[in-house]
């Protein structure tokens, strides 16, 4: 073997041992990526662009990706449960908000930290006598939650055998009975009560406790089915959710969201594109 034979050998050699970023990173530039359509000021459909997702997770992932070099579409796929059947089967490659569910694991890869932790908080009317400092506080009191709300299974468990709850469709309608005196608390997330009650013009009226009850976190899930799922993808996405933290991106995405969902409930309807001109 000659000189230039044993160099152009040793140079492919050195380059099979190298960490594999560029080509892992290569492998797959565009991430498709969904979750739920109805969780302001995390997630929600795009009233200007029903196709696509907006919101503070949107955000936040957005410039993940952009850091790591790859590009993100966060792309609506129906309700909730439809979204996470995309995932599931590797049509999509990631949802964005994952409930952390025992039973997904054989279907999906959860980044460890999530990327936002929800704070369920207790909402209360103002002046209200009710005396709020644990859950158990709570006992013999009624409360309300929107059946959307994703509290982590401890919890569910201990709400469902130690509190009295009532059920409600959304969290405009949990708010309307607390205000009308049906029940007298809700339980609501920090910044999706916040974004509700803005956007009733309850604001005023309502008054949550600074003590979380409970702390689910909304997950980056990566489908096993998806052709983008690798140990370098999984590791970056790692590194950059324990990064978000101390950065101060996190609370700036959810306050510019907050304003975004607000702005767009003050809105009038518009027309759809295809309506005929009159």
């Amino acid at each position: 073997m000659d000189l230039h034979h044993r160099l152009g050998c040793s140079w492919l050699l050195a380059l099979a041992l190298l960490p594999g970023l560029s080509v892992a990173a290569g492998k797959c530039e565009r991430l498709v990526v969904t979750g739920s359509p109805d969780a302001p000021p995390y997630l929600w459909q795009d009233p200007q662009n029903p196709k696509q997702l907006i919101g503070a997770s949107a955000d936040l992932l957005r410039q993940v990706a952009k850091e790591l070099g790859l590009k993100v579409d966060l792309l609506y796929a129906g309700k909730r449960s439809q979204a996470l059947d995309e995932v599931r089967s590797g049509r999509m490659d990631m949802l964005a908000d994952a409930p952390m569910n025992l039973n997904e694991l054989e279907n999906l890869d959860y980044i460890h930290p999530p990327l936002l932790e929800n704070d369920y908080l207790v909402w209360t009317r103002k002046g209200s006598t009710l005396v709020y400092s644990e859950a158990r506080d709570l006992h013999g009191h009624t409360g309300g939650l929107s059946e959307k709300s994703r509290m982590t299974p401890a919890f569910g468990t201990f709400a469902e055998q130690q509190l009295t709850l009532t059920r409600t469709a959304n969290l405009t309608q949990a708010f309307q009975k607390l205000l009308l005196g049906e029940v007298e608390y809700v339980l609501a997330g920090r910044y999706s009560g916040m974004a509700a009650a803005q956007a009733l013009g309850m604001a005023n009226d309502l008054l949550a406790f600074e003590q979380p009850i409970d702390r689910p976190g909304l997950f980056l899930a990566v489908s096993h089915n998806s052709a983008c799922n690798d140990p370098w993808l999984r590791g970056q996405l790692a590194k950059k959710m324990t990064e978000l933290p101390a950065s101060g991106l996190t609370e700036a995405a959810l306050q510019r969201n907050i304003e975004r969902w607000k702005a767009q409930q003050q809105q009038p309807p518009q027309p759809p594109v295809s309506a005929p001109k009159q």
